[in-house]
């Protein structure tokens, strides 16, 4: 799991529960930090699972390039 998709979660929550305080107190500046900083949390949470999920194609694509790459020595031997 990326680090990033970890700070976002913390972001995440750290913000909601800002924004919430800032509701129960009234305080509109409190609830717009909160606010932002959820939002935040959910841009850095999207970051970090587009990289896991390119780093899971490229380990995909170079097992099945290993995969041929043993069958294309396999078909050269038999020839």
């Amino acid at each position: 799991m990326d680090k990033q998709r970890v700070k976002g979660a913390i972001d995440q929550a750290v913000g909601s529960t800002r924004r919430h305080i800032g509701n129960l107190t009234d305080d509109t500046r409190t609830q717009m930090a909160g606010a932002a900083q959820e939002i935040k949390g959910k841009v850095e949470t999207a970051v970090g699972k587009m990289k896991d999920g390119v780093r899971h194609a490229n380990k995909n694509a170079e097992a099945d390039r290993n995969q041929r790459e043993v069958v294309l020595v396999e078909d050269r031997k038999r020839q």
